[in-house]
C-alpha cells in the first residue's frame, strides 16, 4: 500500500478534531485560527481536509458566516466533552509538578466581566504566570460545556442545579439614576409608575428581549416596561445617554457611583432597590475541575482576604 493509499484511508487525528472544535465554537476561522495560532487559510484547509476523510459536510460557509450541519452539531456535541478530559489529562500531569498550567476559558456576562472579574485579572496572572485565560464576555445563556469552557458566570437565578457554584463578590444592587437636567426638565419621579410617563434608558439584549425593570419594597414587587427613549446593548452608549440628560437609567449602583458622588446623576426611588447577591462561577459539577480552573476557585475565595473585603 502506498502513502498515498495510507493517507486517503487514515481517520481524522486529534488535532484536525480541535481545530474544528475551535472553528464550531467561534463561529469564525479567523478567530479560531487565533486561538489555535495559525492562519486561516491553514485552518480552512484543515477542514476541508476533515470532512474529505469523513466523507460528510461538517459547516456551512458563506463569506460572512459559518454554521454547523447537522452532522457537525452531532460531532461538537461528543467531541466536546472528550476533548475537555483529554486537556484535563493534560492539566493533570502539571498539577503532578505542582503548577497549575494551561488554557482556562470563562464566559461572563458584560457587568461581571467590569464589575467583578476585571479587577481579578493581573493580579491572578501573576499568581499563575503559566494559565493563559480567556475570557468570552457574552450576554445571552450557554452551554459552557458544549462551548469549550471552563466555567462560566451568571447570578443565581441563572444556575443550572447540577452546577458547583461559587460566589464570586458580595451584594449588589441597582439604582434609578438621572441627570439633575433631567430631573428638573420632567419631575421627580415619586413611585416607580411615574416612570411610566418619563423617558427612560433601556438595556437590549442582542435577542432583542429587553428586561423589565424590577422594584420591591416591604414584600411588594413590581416589573414595568417604561418607555424607552433609547435602547442598547452599550453600557457605555446607555451611561452617557444618561448623563445627557436624555433620560432615567436603571444600572448597577457600581456603575453609577463615581458620576453621583461627582453630581452628574441623581439616583431616586432607592427604598425600591434592596441589595442582591453578586453573580457566581460556575462549572459542572459531574466533571473533575482542571488545574487552572481549581487555581482560580482558590484564587476567588482568597480574594475578599487580599482586598480587605467581606461577602
Amino acid at each position: 500500500m502506498g502513502c498515498s493509499e495510507f493517507r486517503t484511508m487514515r481517520g481524522p487525528d486529534l488535532d484536525d478534531l480541535a481545530a474544528f472544535a475551535a472553528i464550531a465554537r467561534h463561529r469564525s476561522f479567523r478567530k479560531a485560527a487565533a486561538e489555535r495560532g495559525v492562519s486561516a487559510s491553514t485552518l480552512s484547509q484543515t477542514l476541508r481536509d476533515l470532512e474529505a476523510r469523513l466523507d460528510l459536510r461538517l459547516l456551512n460557509r458563506t463569506t460572512r458566516s459559518v454554521a454547523l450541519t447537522e452532522a457537525g452539531a452531532r460531532l461538537l456535541e461528543r467531541l466536546s466533552p472528550a476533548l475537555s478530559e483529554i486537556a484535563g489529562a493534560v492539566d493533570q500531569l502539571h498539577e503532578e509538578r505542582g503548577v497549575p498550567a494551561g488554557l482556562l476559558r470563562i464566559n461572563a456576562p458584560e457587568p461581571a466581566v467590569g464589575l467583578v472579574l476585571a479587577p481579578m485579572i493581573g493580579p491572578f496572572l501573576a499568581a499563575y504566570p503559566k494559565v493563559e485565560l480567556e475570557i468570552i464576555s457574552e450576554t445571552s445563556f450557554v452551554d459552557i460545556v458544549a462551548g469549550g469552557f471552563d466555567a462560566g458566570v451568571r447570578w443565581d437565578e441563572s444556575l443550572a442545579k447540577d452546577m458547583v457554584a461559587v460566589p464570586l463578590s458580595g451584594p449588589q444592587r441597582y439604582v434609578v439614576a438621572a441627570a439633575p437636567e433631567l430631573i428638573a426638565r420632567v419631575g421627580m419621579p415619586k413611585t416607580p409608575e411615574d416612570l411610566l410617563s418619563r423617558p427612560c434608558i433601556r438595556v437590549r439584549y442582542p435577542s432583542g428581549v429587553r428586561p423589565p425593570w424590577e422594584f420591591e419594597r416591604n414584600g411588594r414587587m413590581l416589573k414595568l416596561e417604561p418607555r424607552a427613549c433609547f435602547a442598547s446593548t452599550s453600557l457605555q452608549a446607555m451611561m452617557q445617554a444618561a448623563l445627557d440628560g436624555a433620560g432615567f437609567i436603571l444600572t448597577f449602583e457600581a456603575y453609577a457611583a463615581e458620576h453621583v458622588a461627582a453630581g452628574r446623576l441623581v439616583t431616586l426611588l432607592d427604598d425600591w432597590q434592596p441589595p442582591f447577591p453578586g453573580p457566581f462561577l460556575y462549572y459542572p459539577s459531574r466533571r473533575h475541575a482542571p488545574g487552572p480552573l481549581r487555581a482560580f476557585i482558590d484564587f476567588v475565595k482568597a480574594w475578599p482576604r487580599a482586598k480587605g473585603l467581606s461577602r
